[in-house]
């Protein structure tokens, strides 16, 4: 099955930085993350199991979700003040700062695995899903989105129209989620979604308030200036409605037989 490398070796630390600096700002920012989330609930509501496991926890809004089921939580995320907003928020019952390629957490301690747009910034996705299904205990399940190939292509499109350069983080394809999947039983589904902004300058400042910068051996920069975002802007494909910027999401659901 054709498949193109997967993306560079994450380095960690960059990320859990540049999630930290968004930390303050992240939930005003969310709108994809909230309706990702909303999705992936619905996909394991039905399950009776009580413990879950809230990976990439973000500022905890979706612990809190799982919470007000009566649940109880575990967050888990690599940037400490993103587990400090969740603290902050007494979104979770537990709080754990950790990788989600290297669990600190036992085999079978969930119920649920949920992860919400968070393994398209680990270094192997592979690694990441066996993970999430070694802490959940038999009958559970693993639920999980994540961006694929396709991603932010509007971005991309305008970055190579200006200086030939990408500057957006490169996303598996589809097809190599799937296989990711197949050691398992499991659910996969699609979804195009596409945001609307008014301006570039707006675009770029909902993708930096996220944390989702351009991360590129280490580095992530900050927002351009005005010259260069007009730049940017004469090389952006834009319709009636104004700026788009398309994700391809991939929910993932493994079931722990």
């Amino acid at each position: 099955m054709p498949t193109e490398p997967a993306p560079r070796q994450a380095d960690k630390q960059a990320i859990a930085r540049a999630f930290g600096r968004a930390a303050a700002r992240y939930d005003r920012f969310a709108e994809l993350q909230r309706i990702s989330g909303e999705r992936l609930m619905a996909l394991s509501a039905d399950h009776p199991g009580r413990q879950v496991l809230d990976a990439g926890c973000g500022t905890g809004y979706f612990s809190r979700r799982w919470r007000q089921q009566g649940r109880e939580v575990t967050a888990l995320d690599l940037s400490a003040e993103m587990l400090a907003q969740a603290r902050q928020q007494q979104a979770a019952t537990h709080y754990l700062s950790g990788d989600i390629e290297h669990l600190p957490l036992p085999d079978g301690a969930v119920d649920i695995s949920f992860c919400n747009l968070a393994v398209q910034w680990c270094d192997t996705l592979p690694r990441a899903l066996a993970e999430l299904h070694r802490v959940t205990r038999p009958g559970g399940r693993v639920v999980f989105s994540t961006l694929a190939q396709g991603s932010l292509q509007e971005l991309a499109q305008a970055w190579t129209a200006l200086d030939g350069s990408r500057r957006v983080n490169r996303f598996l394809p589809a097809a190599a989620i799937e296989q990711a999947c197949r050691p398992w039983r499991h659910q996969i589904s699609a979804e195009q979604h596409c945001l609307w902004f008014s301006d570039v300058m707006t675009l770029m400042q909902s993708l930096k308030g996220i944390g989702a910068t351009w991360l590129q051996q280490g580095r992530a920069p900050g927002l351009l200036g005005r010259r260069r975002l007009d730049a940017l802007a004469t090389g952006y494909p834009r319709r009636e409605q104004g700026f788009p910027l398309s994700y391809h999401l991939i929910y993932g659901v493994l079931y722990h037989d």
